[in-house]
């Protein structure tokens, strides 16, 4: 059998902390390389960005990779280093990010909680790595240089040795002596087939194939792009939507109060769309989203699915705070526009105020709110800081916060794409947060408390409901 992930992570947390102990993760670890084909790519797509991303695709061989490094210093000779860190951003945020293996992320995260030195390191780019290492917060990156003059205009020229085989365990080696570190109590994971010295260094070595893994190697599952069949059931997935949505509002229309024909939309539009899209949804507290009403229920926001799997879960008598943008969203704008979402200008913070203020009295009459507190979507399972309007509002109205953790809807649909694939998803919805007692002076450090709740439960999550 393939060694499972809770079973890596149980090792890392049983492994000594503080920075002694070394984590070193290949980038074929991190990033399951199948980014679209080049022949896929738009004819205009930039030709820094076609090379940055050639090098990023699996099963390189000596010859492959001796091509790519020789593109790549003809490409980008001439080149301010300014301008090649920002397209690699660019490529990362607009291609890259949905082929990020979660379970790389939850290993990341655990040796980070550690207190463990994590490097990333791999024979591509430092243009092509930092990206990813800044996502994962990943302090120490490792790569081939690429050679710049006093300008920082590059040169054509690789600076040193490019890491490729051996030399990338000697660039681990080195990296490790210079900072006194053993690597033989430190942990490292590659996919790379040929990275033997590499993994030879630790005394944790730990081969990442995509599922199905062979004996002693870790399964990831594999990130693929978009087939026929998901945007087929994605379109589908839109008019039952709709659909579902109509019929709800019909069914509670005798009532005459528009409450309950959201509610009725919400319910019959949630559902008929996760059932086209054959996604599957397991909750742990289904209880906490019952009661205590009204509250703040705050979720982590990955994929732009979240509309719809936070009310599905969440039932009737809640609406929510959405950004501007999304009233110009054809499907989704309407129907959150009639369920009564606030929507608020985030390039103004007076306006974005002057908007939350009825939420208030929305809390108040009886109605609970679901907000996202990061405030956008994020590129990984990562939780990204957050904001404070959402606890400022719990704390006027006197409402509890109830966090509601989602796990795997990056998996479902990546996000900047509004096509979805068929999966499951997980949602814990943990114990309501008394907020009545709060200092505002202490509500950065009680905001920080809760991030690191979400973060906490994605690490180390609950079992579902019966």
């Amino acid at each position: 059998m393939s060694v499972r992930q809770d079973e890596l992570l149980a090792a890392v947390r049983a492994a000594p902390e503080g920075p002694a102990v070394l984590a070193v993760f290949d980038l074929s670890a991190v990033l399951d390389e199948t980014p679209p084909p080049r022949r896929l790519l738009p004819r205009r797509t930039d030709p820094v960005a076609r090379v940055l991303l050639d090098g990023l695709r699996g099963g390189m061989d000596d010859g492959r990779y001796s091509r790519f490094l020789h593109r790549a210093c003809t490409t980008l000779a001439g080149r301010r280093h300014e301008e090649i860190t920002a397209v690699g951003r660019r490529l990362f945020r607009s291609r890259v990010y949905g082929h990020l293996y979660p379970e790389a992320w939850q290993l990341v995260r655990a040796h980070r909680a550690c207190g463990h030195t994590v490097v990333l390191v791999g024979e591509q780019t430092r243009y092509q790595l930092a990206p990813v290492a800044e996502e994962l917060g990943i302090e120490h990156v490792l790569g081939t240089t690429l050679d710049t003059d006093s300008d920082g205009v590059l040169t054509g020229q690789v600076r040193g040795k490019a890491l490729w085989r051996g030399d990338k365990a000697e660039a681990v080696r080195a990296f490790a002596q210079a900072r006194g570190l053993d690597p033989a109590r430190g942990w490292v994971y590659t996919g790379n087939a040929g990275d033997t010295a590499l993994l030879g260094l630790a005394g944790h070595p730990v081969p990442v194939c995509p599922e199905p893994a062979p004996i002693d190697a870790a399964s990831f599952r594999r990130r693929r792009n978009p087939r026929p069949v998901d945007y087929a059931r994605t379109v589908a997935g839109f008019a039952a939507l709709l659909g579902g949505a109509s019929a709800g509002v019909l069914v509670k229309a005798p009532t005459r109060r528009r409450r309950a024909m959201a509610d009725g939309l919400m319910a019959l539009g949630t559902r008929a769309t996760l059932a086209t899209l054959g996604v599957r949804v397991r909750v742990s507290g289904a209880h906490n989203a019952r009661s205590p009403r009204p509250a703040v229920f705050l979720f982590n926001h990955q994929s732009q699915f979240d509309v719809i799997i936070v009310p599905y879960v969440l039932g009737g008598g809640v609406t929510g705070i959405g950004k501007k943008e999304l009233t110009r969203n054809p499907v989704f704008g309407p129907l959150m526009r009639f369920v009564g979402v606030t929507f608020i200008d985030r390039s103004s913070t007076e306006r974005a105020r002057a908007a939350l203020a009825p939420v208030v009295d929305t809390l108040r009459s009886g109605l609970s709110i679901a907000v996202a507190p990061e405030g956008t979507r994020s590129y990984s399972p990562e939780v990204g800081p957050f904001k404070k309007g959402a606890f400022h509002i719990a704390l006027q109205a006197g409402v509890p916060v109830i966090p509601v953790v989602i796990r795997n809807a990056g998996d479902i649909a990546w996000r900047n794409s509004m096509i979805a694939r068929s999966g499951t998803v997980d949602v814990a919805i943990l114990d309501p947060i008394d907020v009545r007692d709060w200092d505002p002076a202490d509500l950065d450090e009680r905001v920080e408390q809760v991030r690191l709740l979400f973060l906490r439960t994605l690490l180390d999550w609950p079992e579902p409901d019966r």
